[in-house]
């Protein structure tokens, strides 16, 4: 009984924690999307109660068919090892096809863009309902310049506090989020039980005729603000990995009544208006504050505030989440990464926390109000959703679906999304490009780092490290030249347990010879389970050149110094290798002696055998990479045992004409 009361605590436990992380997105969408919707049909006096209802119902549906059924319902099935995401459902087809490649580094990029836009959308909404607080509409507070400066005050806190972690603070997301939603519910409830007739939404038919009445002047692009009630769909399937597709299963039910109840509850508002003339013409409305009573406005801003904390605190835990996959996919280069807290999976990215930050204060100050910044929301999400929507095709037939059955409703899915990405492309002067400028400079720093690699890969020289273990045998005793390090380490690119790059042994072997008592080449593999620890070792029948290749998760830090020298310790154990003396030392325990890694940077030849674009991809890998983490840091290296060392990619040159004498010639 004790055990089932433990396991019945800590399911609610996590349906309370996927209410306050994977919801905040999706949830906080009812601050703008009505006021979007009036807004982009020329403001009250231009709606009628038929552009309501169509509209309302186009909303219903919309979260219906790509929320609950494409992501909730099949999507989330596409799980690896229980992580979600666009990055995710890649690791789980790319060996189908290459060029599957394609629609990961778009979705990647695009919903990265979509992230930092978020953040602006949301406080901005929120804090705009400081204009519907009576006796505050005339004050200074309520002027749009005071409204800015609050946004950016909020948006740098939040960003400021990353580093601190959200292990305390998150615990109240849960409640505070059940609050938030119970509040949208409850408001909702009270403003439709004052006219039920808004509950004939449900009938699609509602919204397919309101594409092509007069009554919408936006006629199809319309599609692109109603797009607006579902934008983080895609963000709740990345966050799956948080609190697992139970708790998702469990507590998406009750989100989505309590998000369909506002949006009732607000159409009933608008429609009473619009019936009793009950407006200023060309006066802005916010439907979500204003089906409030006005005694509750200042607790609903400071509410509704929190939600927008916690909604963009989600998108920038779910911007750390995408950046350490792309990484790890080699789609992005090294950076900092920081673990500040015990939290399973959090993270604290500071050179993505900055830039972030730095996006979201311009797009606050560019847009200025919550309604412009809606005109450019949306279309990078589009993207994003169609991307992971060709993934799952490829992931469903993997899965042996009928091929007919997963193309017909795949098919469905990508022609909605089609439908709602051209749409928003009608947001594109209006600010969409703004996100579309962000997207394409993701895209191609992904793109430059994927063919990088691809590049080195294909033209430098790999070498059978049984080629030189005799030679490296021999200098380990040869007492001509001093002792470099008892265990020299390098970091190998090359997963082949019997290869390594021929810089390696350019370093070693070449000009002043490095001797050491042990080599270790390593290699680390990212593998597509998230937690995974594993090492496999080749010894070359030697007892002092090793190539170890650690197997890690992707979501696992590569904390190299730690396995090689608990490997270490392991073959000194079994009698693998020598006994190494140590004379000094703090660490009594410490049974293996010095550690010296070798970090080789790149440079291209001058005279390297390469196509112009080739070249110029490579050289823009080595000029980003100056600006990038430090393989101490990824690694988690002691900075006193890392030497680094230039040495040129071995490549194909191009030959040069032999060099000939000339005789001193006599004035």
């Amino acid at each position: 009984m004790k055990t089932e009361s433990k396991s019945n605590r800590f399911k609610l436990a996590m349906m309370l924690i996927a209410i306050g992380i994977v919801y905040g997105d999706i949830g906080t969408s009812p601050l703008y999307v009505m006021k979007a919707v009036v807004e982009t049909n020329g403001g009250m006096e231009a709606i009628s109660e038929t552009y309501i209802i169509g509209c309302l119902s186009l909303i219903i549906w919309t979260i219906t068919l790509l929320t609950t059924v494409k992501y909730v319902l099949i999507a989330m099935r596409a799980d690896n090892h229980g992580e979600g995401g666009i990055f995710s459902l890649y690791t789980l087809v790319r060996k189908r096809r290459s060029w599957l490649l394609v629609p990961a580094i778009i979705g990647g990029a695009a919903l990265l863009a979509d992230g930092i836009l978020t953040p602006a959308v949301t406080v901005t909404s929120a804090i705009e309902g400081i204009q519907e607080i009576p006796g505050l509409k005339e004050s200074f507070l309520a002027q749009q310049n005071y409204i800015l400066l609050i946004v950016i005050t909020i948006i740098s806190l939040i960003f400021f506090a990353q580093r601190f972690g959200t292990g305390s603070i998150g615990k109240i997301f849960g409640p505070f989020m059940m609050i938030w939603f119970s509040m949208l519910g409850i408001f909702g409830l009270m403003n439709l039980v004052t006219d039920v007739s808004v509950l004939r939404a449900f009938n699609p038919l509602y919204g397919i005729e309101i594409l092509f009445d007069d009554s919408n002047k936006a006629g199809l692009m319309i599609l692109g603000t109603v797009f607006l009630s579902t934008t983080g769909a895609e963000a709740l399937y990345s966050d799956m990995g948080h609190v697992g597709k139970g708790a998702i299963y469990k507590t998406w039910p009750f989100v989505k009544v309590m998000l369909l109840l506002n949006y009732f509850g607000q159409c009933a508002w608008l429609i009473g208006r619009i019936r009793n003339r009950d407006f200023v013409p060309g006066e802005p409305i916010n439907p979500f504050f204003q089906i409030m009573p006005d005694s509750f406005v200042v607790v609903g801003v400071i509410i509704a505030t929190g939600a927008a904390i916690i909604a963009s605190q989600a998108l920038i835990s779910g911007s750390y989440t995408l950046v350490s996959e792309a990484i790890h996919l080699r789609l992005m280069p090294k950076v900092d990464i920081k673990y500040p807290s015990t939290v399973k999976g959090q993270m604290y990215i500071p050179s993505v926390t900055f830039l972030i930050w730095l996006l979201c204060i311009f797009v606050v100050l560019y847009f200025r109000t919550s309604v412009n910044m809606e005109a450019a929301y949306g279309l990078s999400i589009t993207v994003t959703m169609m991307m992971s929507t060709i993934l799952l095709w490829h992931y469903l037939i993997s899965r042996k679906h009928s091929a007919v059955l997963v193309t017909l409703v795949i098919g469905f899915f990508l022609l909605l999304e089609a439908a709602f990405f051209i749409s928003s492309l009608a947001k594109f002067m209006h600010g969409g490009y703004i996100a579309v400028i962000i997207s394409l400079a993701i895209a191609l720093l992904m793109v430059i780092w994927y063919k990088g690699y691809q590049i080195k890969d294909r033209r430098a020289y790999d070498i059978n490290i049984d080629l030189y273990k005799n030679q490296l045998r021999e200098l380990s005793q040869d007492k001509r030249f001093p002792k470099y390090a008892t265990n020299l380490v390098y970091l190998s690119t090359t997963s082949d347990m019997r290869m390594a790059e021929k810089q390696i042994f350019k370093s070693i072997l070449d000009g002043r010879p490095k001797r050491a008592d042990v080599y270790w080449l390593v290699n680390v593999r990212v593998s597509d389970q998230p937690f995974q620890v594993n090492y496999q070792i080749e010894d070359f029948g030697t007892d002092n050149v090793f190539k170890v290749q650690l197997v890690l998760g992707f979501r696992i830090h590569q904390n190299v110094n730690l396995y090689i020298k608990q490997i270490a310790e392991t073959m000194l154990q079994k009698g693998c290798i020598a006994e190494q003396k140590r004379t000094y030392g703090t660490n009594p325990a410490m049974k293996v002696a010095d550690f010296t890694y070798i970090i080789l940077q790149d440079e291209l030849p001058i005279d390297a055998k390469i196509a112009w674009r080739d070249r110029l991809i490579v050289e823009a890998k080595i000029f980003i990479k100056r600006f990038t983490a430090s393989p101490i840091r990824w690694f988690e290296l002691p900075s006193n045992e890392v030497h680094y060392e230039v040495i040129p990619i071995s490549m194909p040159t191009y030959k040069t004409p032999p060099i000939k004498q000339i005789r001193h010639m006599k004035k």
